[in-house]
């Protein structure tokens, strides 16, 4: 098993590079932030850019891997946000997991003034942005052509990427996914599925759906010729209804039944003062004293 733990870009620098190093210093194998405009409850409070403060994170440790949870075509065009993740991956050493979703329908949906679209156009969208960043990030390969991509949502015209690849033969794509379509595109082009689970009030039934969705994902490998076995599967432990580090009994708790269950890997979020993730930093280190033995 191994675990993440996302940092809501909420930060001033220094005291954010503190958390980062902290992740790593406690044992986490991965650490996300957010890529959201502001999100939800918390558009009123201070909300940094994501690759600025990814790129930074980078600067700031030297092991742990980094991603994006999630990236979408919400508000990002592929080109440039390719060359920006290209960029902080050559930054951090080729330590950066690419997540990736559809994007939801609250404020990033509309911020540039979009249209509300409908679940087909949102997936087809995010087909399309899953289909030109594989493409882009895999760079030139020698054509000395750039890269091109033509479909109905993105075009891409001889753009020119970094450089080489940090990893070969790209970063690897871990992508979010509930609905059969969304995981065929984990079937094509994940390393890795994420899944937040299904809504659910009481913990009995968000872990049936769980499990559900975990069965599901393996019939979609089947069917599309894809062995479930190559993909890391990792769970978010946390919503607005249930916190994992609430306590060290309920983290452990947790990380049992998500093993049971075939995932690879957890993310949980770092504790906040107050509101939604509030808890302790106590609980966060004990956490991370335990996290050997959890493996």
């Amino acid at each position: 098993m191994r675990f993440g733990l996302v940092i809501l870009p909420q930060y001033e620098w220094p005291e954010a590079a503190r958390l980062w190093r902290d992740a790593e210093r406690l044992g986490f194998d991965h650490a996300w932030t957010y890529d959201h405009l502001s999100w939800r409850g918390l558009a009123g409070e201070r909300w940094h850019a994501t690759i600025p403060t990814l790129t930074a994170a980078a600067m700031a440790t030297d092991r742990i891997r980094l991603g994006t949870f999630v990236a979408s075509p919400n508000f990002r065009h592929p080109v440039p946000f390719a060359k920006d993740v290209a960029t902080l991956d050559q930054i951090s050493g080729g330590r950066v997991v690419l997540g990736l979703g559809s994007g939801g329908t609250g404020f990033d949906a509309f911020v540039l003034g979009q249209g509300e679209l409908t679940a087909r156009e949102r997936f087809d969208r995010f087909r399309e942005f899953t289909e030109a960043l594989d493409m882009l990030l895999r760079f030139e390969r020698g054509s000395g052509h750039g890269v091109s991509y033509s479909g109905d949502w993105f075009t891409a015209v001889g753009a020119r990427m970094v450089g080489e690849p940090a990893q070969e033969p790209r970063m690897p794509f871990l992508i979010a996914a509930n609905g059969p379509r969304s995981m065929k595109l984990v079937a094509r082009f994940g390393s890795g599925w994420v899944t937040t689970g299904p809504q659910a009030d009481a913990d009995d039934a968000w872990w049936s759906g769980v499990a559900d969705l975990a069965a599901r994902l393996d019939d979609v490998c089947a069917a599309e010729g894809r062995d479930p076995g190559d993909l890391d599967r990792m769970l978010s432990l946390d919503d607005e209804v249930r916190y994992s580090m609430r306590s060290v009994a309920a983290f452990e708790d947790a990380v049992g039944r998500a093993r049971e269950l075939g995932f690879t890997d957890v993310v949980a979020h770092r504790p906040r003062e107050h509101g939604i993730y509030a808890g302790s930093d106590d609980v966060l280190e004990e956490v991370g004293a335990r996290l050997d033995a959890l493996r």
